[in-house]
């Protein structure tokens, strides 16, 4: 009888595992509204330029989901990036280019590698917006979650 009840304690045990272990993670979708300006970059700069990044992160799918808007800037915009991994104040390759039209709104998508996931759910990267006049970029903004 004993062993019996052992024998069912353990079956209950693995069973309870196993369902554990197949329960999915939770998703969310995480939001990030971004000012974009030249006192951002490192170094700063005195642009006029001004702009705001509006992105959506989906944890399940890692797909990053971004508008980005600006105005008053020097000339054409000649790049765009998400770079990271970097704290504010400091400056890292990029992680992400935007491609496509470069006119004021950009709008994209990408799918992120485990990684860039990582880095940006950190608080470690930031978009920077670059011009003819401003080669290393005229404006920036760390990507940091909307509140």
């Amino acid at each position: 009888m004993r062993m019996r009840s052992i024998r069912i304690a353990l079956g209950a045990l693995a069973l309870g595992t196993l369902v554990a272990a197949a329960t999915p993670a939770v998703a969310e979708t995480v939001t990030y509204r971004v000012v974009l300006d030249g006192a951002s970059e490192v170094p700063p700069n005195q642009s006029k330029g001004t702009g705001a990044l509006d992105a959506t992160y989906d944890t399940a799918t890692k797909k990053l989901t971004w508008n980005v808007t600006y105005s008053g800037l020097t000339g054409d915009v000649t790049a765009a990036h998400f770079h990271g991994p970097a704290k504010p104040g400091v400056n890292a390759g990029p992680a992400v280019t935007l491609s496509g039209s470069l006119a004021s709104p950009i709008k994209g998508e990408a799918t992120l590698t485990g990684p860039q996931a990582a880095d940006l759910e950190a608080g470690l990267w930031y978009l920077n917006v670059h011009t003819a006049q401003h080669q290393t970029g005229e404006i920036r903004g760390q990507l940091v979650r909307a509140r």
